[in-house]
């Protein structure tokens, strides 16, 4: 499984529609499952981003495609960034130079 980090921004209707997020987070994370996919972790947060959201995916396009369709469907935007566990990033830095 491929695992993501998930930046959430609450756009003016997200902000509108705030009490009905926890629904909308829970309806992703089913959207996910069904995908073979899994929400690992999900958190609302203050500050710079609204919320954040650990995925782990088959493959990238899943992992995309199921973010794109949150942006698609749902009030926030989206950042995703690719996360690495430690065994996966001591093979990367073992090829550096």
């Amino acid at each position: 499984m491929t695992r993501y980090v998930v930046l959430l921004n609450f756009s003016k209707e997200g902000v509108g529609a705030i009490k009905s997020s926890v629904d909308r987070a829970r309806e992703f994370k089913a959207a996910a499952t069904k995908m073979g996919a899994s929400v690992e972790s999900q958190y609302w947060t203050l500050g710079e981003y609204d919320g954040v959201f650990v995925l782990s995916a088959p493959d990238e396009a899943t992992a995309a495609a199921l973010v794109l369709e949150l942006g698609r469907r749902s009030s926030v935007r989206t950042t995703m960034l690719r996360a690495f566990d430690e065994t996966e990033f001591k093979t990367i830095v073992e090829k550096v130079g």
